[in-house]
């Protein structure tokens, strides 16, 4: 959010500019490309179950660590790019492309103890292009399920937040990130 916060005090400093500079500077500013502007990624967590606020806790730790990217909850009648389902199984994202998929709260890892909020978060970094970072430790929110029940870190750590911000900001780098898609079951 430290970037898209500091958009609105250059936006604030550009407005002070053109009343000082009598206008001339509208026509520029108003066709400058927002090069910090977030790519919205919309979720559908409506078959998610007892699992929503975990989710919409997941997708907002996202947003609070991340600026190239922002998780929205889908609007009625849009269509999300990702879904988050429950379900009995083990969590698991399926992503497509990058930031859109399918995840899954699985059921059993949540009744082995694993930390629900941890898990979303976990999940939406897979769809977010990051991949099983195996073993690992707590302090690694890829680390998934091998940092053990007792682990209910849901933040990701400052490589995990590069990464995203790689990816998602590769476009205006000039470079396409890398995306596979395929299951990715923890």
């Amino acid at each position: 959010m430290h970037v898209r916060l500091l958009t609105g005090g250059v936006a604030a400093a550009c407005l002070m500019s053109l009343s000082l500079t009598g206008g001339q500077i509208a026509a520029a500013a108003s066709h400058a490309p927002d090069a910090l502007a977030a790519r919205v990624v919309t979720y559908d967590a409506s078959g998610s179950a007892e699992f929503k606020s975990a989710v919409d806790r997941g997708a907002a730790i996202w947003n609070e660590s991340v600026d190239a990217v922002e998780l929205r909850p889908v609007a009625t009648g849009q269509r999300a790019n990702i879904r988050v389902l429950a379900d009995n199984g083990w969590p698991r994202a399926l992503p497509t492309t990058l930031g859109n998929g399918t995840v899954y709260i699985g059921r059993q890892a949540v009744d082995q103890g694993y930390n629900t909020i941890r898990i979303s978060a976990h999940e939406l970094g897979h769809i977010l292009g990051l991949p099983d970072r195996k073993p690992g430790p707590c302090s690694s929110l890829m680390s998934g399920s091998s940092a053990g029940t007792s682990c209910t870190n849901p933040y990701p750590n400052a490589a995990e937040k590069a990464e995203v911000e790689g990816n998602f900001g590769g476009e205006l780098a000039g470079r396409a990130p890398a995306v596979r898609a395929g299951v990715i079951v923890d």
